[in-house]
């Protein structure tokens, strides 16, 4: 007896697009695991968080958000683009002799990063060391993916360079939310044990609601810890 297995060509058709949207989500949620482990975020019970800041130094705000950390000593994470080093080596020593950790973000944060080989994203990822080593006599290995994307390529690059890869568990939205109390509303409504912010340096918006964050989280009882002590992760080379 000859018997035919086969489905409908729809049937292939929508496993096709739910294997499309498990890789989509894959690549662009930096807490998926999905092509390489990235530690997002501390499993622990304490009151304890950190702060990170991303794409500096910017000319116009970092400085003024590290005069707010210095006055309320907080530590944080800046994971910087290296083509915005040139000129702002100022702002680069600043954070590093106000005791904050740098991390890589790039040299480029080119918007087509992610669509790179693996070799040019590693080049461009050691461009951003040689500017560190320049400045601050410093390697990082924590890395940061511009724009939280990940995907085969990346995964080979990190691993190539040695980096050890650093997400996120509330993403802030600052450069997108202008209005500066639903900004410090949605971010005082995350405050959790072990969580990890991204911030933006360079977010006029973050810069205004600064304060007030940091004050609700030591009223409520949190403590800032440096990103490397609350993930157990060496910073430098």
């Amino acid at each position: 007896m000859h018997v035919q297995i086969g489905l409908p060509l729809y049937v292939y058709f929508l496993l096709l697009i739910a294997y499309s949207l498990i890789v989509f989500w894959g690549c662009y949620y930096v807490g998926s695991n999905f092509f390489i482990k990235i530690t997002c975020k501390a499993e622990t019970d304490k009151k304890e968080i950190a702060i990170s800041f991303d794409d500096g130094p910017a000319a116009n705000y970092t400085s003024q958000i590290l005069q707010i950390l210095k006055a309320e000593n907080v530590p944080a994470t800046f994971f910087c683009i290296g083509n915005r080093i040139a000129g702002n080596e100022h702002l680069l020593k600043q954070i590093h002799e106000n005791g904050h950790l740098i991390g890589n973000h790039s040299f480029s944060h080119h918007f087509w990063f992610d669509m790179y080989p693996a070799k040019k994203m590693l080049d461009d990822m050691k461009q951003m060391d040689a500017e560190m080593l320049r400045v601050i006599g410093k390697k990082p290995k924590l890395f940061r993916p511009p724009y939280g994307v990940t995907n085969p390529n990346l995964k080979k690059a990190i691993i190539s360079g040695g980096y050890t890869p650093v997400g996120w568990s509330v993403r802030s939205l600052d450069t997108v939310i202008r209005d500066e109390q639903k900004l410090l509303n949605k971010v005082n409504a995350e405050i959790q044990p072990g969580a990890v912010f991204l911030f933006h340096d360079t977010s006029e918006a973050t810069l205004k609601i600064l304060p007030a964050f940091i004050q609700e989280v030591k009223k409520s009882g949190y403590n800032f810890i440096p990103l490397d002590k609350l993930l157990a992760l060496k910073p430098y080379e």
